[in-house]
């Protein structure tokens, strides 16, 4: 790396699942890309994020918070503004964070009028970046240019996801295969990259920070062509599932509630003639062949991206980070989304490129040890040479990323969910539980994941027996000691991560001292 200060391009792709990178040997899904970048730097294959849906899983991302600490659990749940984030604390380092995408940040609405804009939206802007590009959920930067080029979209945001009219879909191929009335040039994931290269063209000569977000392949599963039809349906494997969709609800009412509410129609995939939950074979493996082509479409985008820093020559100055908010069910257990305890929802893709010569030693591997969403923010600091704040919970990866593991490393992946709805209080009338019992954590090792709700029975899954998460052990007998240990690991990890951003101050006669 010159001495010339460096780069910081984080890269969110919104709802990748873990597994799906080709270099893991994903049997459908193609990131040519996204392997390249692994074989020169870090391919982490234990990633988890802290909690869902967007908003506060990527509140978690920016902030190195659990969802205990930072509390915006839902998507338009405030964030404290006392809080800080990897923007605001790049700053201090002399960046101006500039965001392509989204952040689904939520204002502290303490020191806001009644009437301000930011109370009617749960998609504002992290504090700290600058909104090079904003494309929250309406689109209307995007919608603009399909607009300005020619297209026909009275409904706007209602319109730009409509199947393309006409379509001749053959026999064999399901509903998403129809594809989008643009063809992917004009892709939000296109526009977006553009844009970016704009402006980074632009910085060659000085450093920069940029967070980019990629909507895809977050639902709605409809591609534009030719990724609507990069994966035959006929070779995608049917997901994992009970042998019926009322024996699956008996695992747990939490499941029960959440595969209730995917089938109600337009909740998980707009414009579609079915619900997720009710769609047969051949549309659940198209769905799920569309899902995996949005993804080679990311990654299409990422090597655009990647080819630009090496003909500018930033790319050996720049730490290149690409993650995702959260993960998919896709079908798993009759469940669509993310907004469920099992590990399809919470285990997420991770690459780190560090451009330094430390880091040289390590190109091409993988790293297993468990990694968090809440690592990110430290391990960004870190690599610039700045404090972490006290309160994160995560901690830098720099030291696995050159070869070494800490001897007093996690253990184990520690993620939550608040699935209170505040709008309907569905939760209350079917599962008999107030909004403030809405809510569960989960600790996950090697061998056990448990998890635990505030007013609901626990799980307990053998992650070496049972990988798909089947048969909950909780009510075994046999298996007391065992839930007894890990709700015990799980009181362990709450008292040790509870709010410390001033524990560790002491007033005295002599001033403010702090300890280690």
């Amino acid at each position: 790396m010159t001495a010339q200060r460096p780069n910081v391009l984080l890269i969110c792709a919104d709802q990748w699942r873990g597994d799906c990178i080709s270099a893991l040997g994903h049997p459908n899904v193609k990131t040519p890309n996204l392997d390249a970048l692994a074989a020169d730097g870090v391919l982490f294959t234990n990633h988890f994020g802290q909690c869902t849906p967007c908003g506060p899983s990527r509140t978690s991302l920016l902030t190195g918070l659990y969802l205990m600490n930072h509390r915006s659990g839902r998507n338009g749940t405030p964030l404290d503004a006392r809080h800080t984030n990897v923007a605001l604390e790049a700053r201090k380092a002399g960046y101006r964070p500039a965001l392509f995408g989204y952040t689904d940040t939520s204002a502290d609405p303490r020191d806001l009028d009644a009437n301000d804009p930011a109370l009617t939206t749960y998609e504002s802007v992290m504090p700290g970046f600058e909104a090079a590009l904003h494309l929250p959920d309406e689109m209307e930067e995007w919608i603009a240019d399909l607009l300005a080029k020619g297209y026909d979209l009275p409904g706007g945001r209602h319109d730009v996801f409509k199947p393309k009219p006409g379509f001749d879909k053959p026999a064999d191929r399901g509903f998403r295969y129809i594809p989008t009335v643009y063809p992917a040039e004009h892709s939000e994931a296109a526009f977006l990259t553009d844009a970016f290269l704009k402006w980074v063209s632009a910085r060659r000569d000085s450093a920069w920070f940029a967070h980019f977000v990629f909507l895809r392949p977050h639902p709605p599963l409809i591609a534009p062509e030719p990724y609507n039809a990069m994966v035959d349906p006929a070779d995608v494997a049917l997901p994992a599932r009970a042998a019926s969709l009322e024996a699956e609800k008996s695992q747990h009412p939490m499941l029960g509630y959440e595969l209730e509410r995917m089938s109600e129609p337009g909740r998980y995939d707009e414009h579609s003639p079915f619900d997720p939950i009710s769609a047969d074979d051949l549309e659940i493996r198209q769905m799920r062949a569309t899902y995996y082509g949005l993804i080679s479409e990311v990654d299409h985008h990422l090597g655009r991206i990647v080819e630009h820093l090496k003909a500018t020559g930033e790319y050996d100055r720049t730490l290149i980070i690409v993650t995702s908010d959260h993960a998919e069910m896709l079908g798993e257990h009759h469940a669509w989304g993310k907004e469920i305890y099992f590990d399809q929802a919470f285990h997420l893709p991770l690459v780190i490129r560090d451009p330094r010569r430390e880091a040289d030693g390590t190109r091409g591997s993988r790293v297993d040890a468990f990694t968090e969403a809440v690592d990110i923010m430290p391990t960004i600091l870190d690599w610039l040479g700045r404090p972490v704040p006290r309160a994160c919970d995560g901690r830098s990866l720099l030291p696995l990323i050159e070869g070494g593991t800490p001897q007093d490393w996690r253990d184990a992946v520690f993620f939550e969910h608040d699935f209170r709805t505040v709008a309907t209080q569905k939760a209350e009338t079917t599962l008999g539980i107030s909004s403030d019992q809405c809510s569960y954590a989960a600790v996950r090792d090697r061998r056990y994941k448990y998890v635990h709700f505030a007013a609901l029975p626990p799980l307990l899954f053998d992650m070496v027996n049972d990988p798909h998460e089947t048969q909950n052990l909780a009510d075994r007998p046999e298996m007391a000691a065992t839930v007894l240990a890990y709700a015990q690991k799980m009181l362990d990890w709450r008292l040790s991560h509870a709010d410390r951003t001033l524990t560790n101050m002491f007033i005295t006669k002599d001033g403010l001292v702090s300890r280690p």
